[in-house]
């Protein structure tokens, strides 16, 4: 593996686990965002665990929850990873979008789905999950703001970098 490819896992692991440890707006996170771009740029997929890693030892900080509700959050991640590696096939600027925004729905739908059904905070009917989405929908919210927002900067500075070093504008010294 190159050095700036493992600089690169490595960067993006201590970011996941910085934004989830620092205060932040509920759900407003770099997570997905990072699992997509790491699954679109990074060729050997076997690193792509390491953000799951972070996410895991952030979790040890924060406390654990429900393991089927853990699940369910890590699982949508894992989703959120397949897509990224279908972006990569086909990148352009309106895949990365449609990613992102997909990548909060798919978030959305498992946890809270998976919150309605395996915790105690809603009623077992179609009422209970009705109201688990409803509560839900500022989370919902940010959580599509951040994935557009990080998602726009780890893109837009990746590309423009490549860009501007294939161009020569920004060349460095071995």
């Amino acid at each position: 593996m190159k050095k700036n490819t493992l600089l690169l896992i490595l960067f993006l692991s201590v970011v996941v686990l910085a934004a989830r440890l620092i205060p932040h707006a509920p759900n407003f996170s770099p997570l997905a965002s990072v699992i997509l771009f790491g699954s679109v740029y990074i060729k050997n997929k076997k690193y792509l665990v390491l953000p799951f890693v972070a996410l895991f030892i952030s979790d040890i900080f924060l406390g654990f929850y429900g393991w089927q509700i853990m699940l369910s959050v890590y699982g949508s991640l894992a989703l959120i990873m397949l897509i990224g590696q279908v972006v990569a096939k086909h990148k352009n600027v309106m895949n990365i979008i449609s990613s992102s925004l997909l990548a909060g729905i798919i978030f959305f739908v498992i946890t809270n789905f998976s919150v309605w059904y395996f915790g105690n905070w809603y009623t077992a009917d179609l009422s209970g999950l009705i109201t688990s989405y409803t509560v839900a929908i500022p989370f919902f919210r940010n959580t599509i703001m951040s994935n557009l927002v990080y998602s726009g900067i780890l893109f837009g500075v990746y590309e423009t970098v490549q860009y501007l070093v294939k161009h020569k504008t920004l060349a460095y010294k071995k």
